[in-house]
């Protein structure tokens, strides 16, 4: 049963990252992985007044040859996590805004090696809560985010 209020979205779906400047990342949409993880090429932790920030970079899209973006934010915490092999890493997790279907949220995501996975991100449940509902025979169901738009928002003169 979909709870009134709820956004329906297919089993993956486009996703931004504003905060971060990722303007679209696919990602999978994962009901049975507690947090979300994102994949990171480079990861670089530094100190900054007495809080660690995370220096790393992302290749939005997945593929091999797109741009890599770089981004930055403060750790939030540093924990073990059990992927779905049952192998235990320790990975840094970082606070910020995801936005999907024109829904934005506040979550915590985790910085990890998913080079071998087909998305570059996993939305976990934790992301998800009461907000969305997953219709796993749906795929890209709220679509790609306009990046042409976000561009030009970013820079009028463009």
């Amino acid at each position: 049963m979909i709870e009134s209020g709820s956004l329906l979205v297919g089993w993956r779906e486009w996703l931004v990252l504003p905060e971060l400047g990722i303007p679209a990342i696919k990602a999978k949409i994962d009901t049975g992985a507690r947090t979300s993880a994102l994949h990171v090429d480079t990861l670089e932790v530094e100190e900054r007044d007495g809080v660690t920030w995370l220096r790393f970079s992302v290749t939005a899209t997945g593929r091999k040859h797109a741009p890599r973006i770089e981004c930055a934010a403060p750790a939030i915490a540093r924990r073990t996590v059990t992927d779905s092999g049952g192998h235990e890493t320790l990975r840094w997790f970082i606070r910020t805004r995801v936005e999907l279907g024109g829904t934005g949220v506040d979550i915590e995501i985790n910085l990890t090696d998913r080079r071998n996975m087909l998305f570059p991100m996993l939305l976990g449940r934790s992301a998800l809560s009461d907000r969305f509902a997953v219709a796993p025979g749906l795929s890209y169901r709220l679509g790609r985010p306009n990046l042409r738009k976000k561009a030009l928002d970013a820079n009028p003169h463009g």
